[in-house]
């Protein structure tokens, strides 16, 4: 229990220090977006690049746990949508949105440090590979989704458009697409460049469980609270036992490989569950709820899947 305590306390540690800074106004609130955006926009990108380029990338693309991964993300979303439809009486457009809250991972700001600290460099190349379709897969599967149950959609076509649009956007997927092709290349950086890619790599975690913390002033319960307390919990215990089931039980997957994609997706919902709620106007509160509830509940679910991964 200790190590797992060892584990978990500097990141929720820096997450509390953010919030605090923001909270009582050491550090400027309008700033936090600035952080968040050099994290997503600079700094992960090139730690993406730099891990894939300099790794055996192409032996991380394990179906047997990105498979999982998915396919367990897909359960969690329908399931969101019919709790929501049946059990709340939302609308269908909201319903989609609610259903996404519990679906879309926070796979770079929570993420990517619990997991470098958790199971360190060795968990990096099968982490990448699941971030690498992370934006892809689920981003499509919520936009497509949406159109097609909401009453005021718009054609199919023009939908994955706007979904290949979004995703070709994404600094993510260029910091990915260029690993990948440094990896394939066999890619020799010299040595001022390395050490570039070094230290935008290290501002990585400080930077995004600072950010993470600091944003987490923006979002304060609201009347729909009690959906966002089911899309979290669909989020942070569902979606790993799903992944524990088929990688465990049903695919046999080795459990010292298969503990970093069930861990990954312990990890609460992603800021992109909001983006896509005010993207169509559907759902808002209940993804502002979400990201607070999920966010402040995982210190407690991510200890308990780390006990129960024995880390």
């Amino acid at each position: 229990m200790l190590d797992i305590l060892a584990v978990i306390a500097p990141i929720f540690a820096l997450m509390a220090f953010g919030y605090g800074a923001v909270r009582f106004r050491l550090f400027p609130a309008d700033g936090i977006k600035a952080l968040i955006a050099f994290v997503n926009n600079f700094a992960t990108p090139c730690l993406l690049f730099y891990s894939i380029s300099t790794s055996d990338f192409r032996s991380a693309f394990n179906i047997g746990i990105i498979g999982p991964f998915y396919v367990g993300a897909a359960i969690c979303f329908v399931l969101g949508i019919i709790i929501a439809r049946r059990v709340f009486n939302n609308s269908p457009g909201e319903s989609v949105a609610a259903g996404f809250s519990g679906t879309f991972t926070n796979t770079v700001l929570v993420g990517l440090p619990i997991m470098s600290r958790a199971y360190g460099d060795q968990a990096m190349p099968v982490t990448l590979s699941i971030i690498g379709l992370h934006g892809a897969i689920l981003l499509t599967l919520g936009m497509v989704t949406m159109e097609l149950m909401r009453r005021d959609g718009q054609s199919l076509a023009k939908t994955l458009v706007v979904a290949l649009r979004r995703v070709v956007s994404n600094p993510l997927i260029w910091g990915i697409a260029a690993g990948i092709l440094g990896s394939l290349a066999d890619l020799q950086l010299i040595e001022p460049a390395e050490a570039f890619f070094v230290m935008m790599s290290q501002a990585v975690v400080p930077a995004a469980l600072f950010g993470i913390g600091g944003a987490l002033n923006e979002f304060k319960l609201s009347e729909n609270w009690k959906p966002a307390l089911v899309a979290s919990l669909i989020k942070l215990i569902v979606h790993p036992a799903l992944a524990y089931v088929m990688m465990i039980w049903i695919l046999h997957v080795p459990m010292d490989i298969a503990r970093y994609g069930i861990l990954l997706s312990a990890m609460p919902a992603g800021v992109n569950i909001y983006v896509f709620a005010t993207y169509y106007d559907r759902g808002v509160s209940v993804a502002t709820n979400t990201i607070l509830i999920a966010t402040v509940m995982s210190a407690l679910t991510i200890s308990a899947w780390l006990l129960i991964l024995s880390l």
